[in-house]
């Protein structure tokens, strides 16, 4: 069997720049598969545009890429459709027959979830309770086959493999908020796996040819009672200590985010679950402001090396993506 699939996946509590790991790959890839709910954001930064994008593969910017949403993901059909006019990508999406579908039922079923434990509220949850319950739920044959291209997913993505074609699995959230791994109950309603989101996508492990692991150097939470998050401290306190002001907003909710000092524990985890074969380390510039928008690994700082180096070592999977910026390109590809 080809092993010609790329896996990325969250290493935290999300928002780990996984939107900005996508597109920069972008260009690599012939298919993508968005798994996950739109309970989850992923940021493009193009050079004229800000695309976030909760439906929508952040490959979309590859206008060679073909785009689908897995069976196992779920489709709010509003945001759907925003998205797929903002990104002119309809012509090349498909989704499967058996994606499921979040009624403005669902939405309405999570305030508890919300004031409890800081749930975006956007259905998900429930739509999945639905969905097990196997009772009044709809899919994606039965709501959406005469607007968009209804395709076996599974087979498109299995074909391409067969054929040689390079594909990317873009998994959401991060590993913190795993319904399983995570710090339950402040976890999301799937598991955040690369394994799951494997089969959501429909494919087989012995298809993969990397997992990339995206991780960023001050971790965060969404707003609110979301959970545990060890050291945190301030947007503030940051912005003093790299003489920049620094906030951040979630993409689904646009609330503060929380922020913490890095925590090696829940990466080691998550490092232990997947079995990444390589790192993507995000926001380098918080931690070294001197170093931001860099884009080679000779331009670093003996500061930032030193810290890199460090933590590959710790960690034990290579550190091949570094992030220096917001835009796509402020990174630095050790892959090369």
């Amino acid at each position: 069997m080809k092993r010609n699939v790329t896996v990325v996946i969250g290493g935290q509590f999300g928002s780990e720049a996984k939107g900005k790991v996508i597109s920069y790959l972008a260009h690599e890839f012939d298919v993508a598969v968005r798994t996950g709910s739109p309970n989850a954001g992923h940021t493009v930064i193009d050079t004229q545009e800000v695309y976030k994008l909760q439906q929508i593969p952040a490959t979309f910017l590859n206008k060679k890429c073909m785009l689908c949403i897995g069976a196992g993901a779920l489709i709010d059909p509003a945001t759907l459709r925003k998205e797929v006019e903002k990104t002119k990508t309809k012509g090349r999406l498909f989704i499967d027959p058996q994606a499921g579908i979040i009624e403005a039922k669902h939405a309405r079923q999570e305030g508890e979830l919300v004031r409890n434990i800081g749930s975006t509220g956007k259905g998900c949850g429930a739509a999945l309770v639905d969905r097990i319950w196997r009772k009044d739920f709809k899919l994606a044959k039965d709501a959406l086959q005469n607007e968009f291209s209804i395709a076996d997913v599974s087979h498109i993505l299995n074909n391409a493999i067969d054929e040689g074609k390079a594909i990317l699995v873009e998994g959401t959230q991060g590993f913190g908020l795993s319904l399983y791994h995570g710090t339950y109950p402040h976890v999301t309603s799937r598991d955040t796996t690369a394994s799951n989101f494997l089969a959501e996508a429909g494919l087989s492990p012995l298809a993969v040819k990397d997992i990339i692991l995206v991780i960023r150097t001050y971790p965060i939470r969404v707003a609110g009672p979301s959970g545990p998050l060890p050291h945190e401290i301030s947007w503030d306190g940051l912005s003093k200590k790299i003489g920049k002001d620094v906030v951040e907003l979630t993409t689904v909710t646009g609330k503060i985010r929380r922020v913490a000092e890095f925590d090696s524990e829940i990466v080691r985890k998550a490092v232990e679950v997947n079995r990444p074969t390589q790192i993507a380390l995000q926001f380098l510039n918080y931690l070294f402001p001197q170093d931001e928008d860099k884009t080679d690994w000779n331009m670093l700082s003996a500061e930032s090396k030193k810290y890199i180096v460090a933590l590959e070592k710790e960690l034990g999977v290579p550190i091949t993506l570094i992030g220096t910026g917001e835009a796509s390109e402020a990174m630095i590809d050790r892959r090369k």
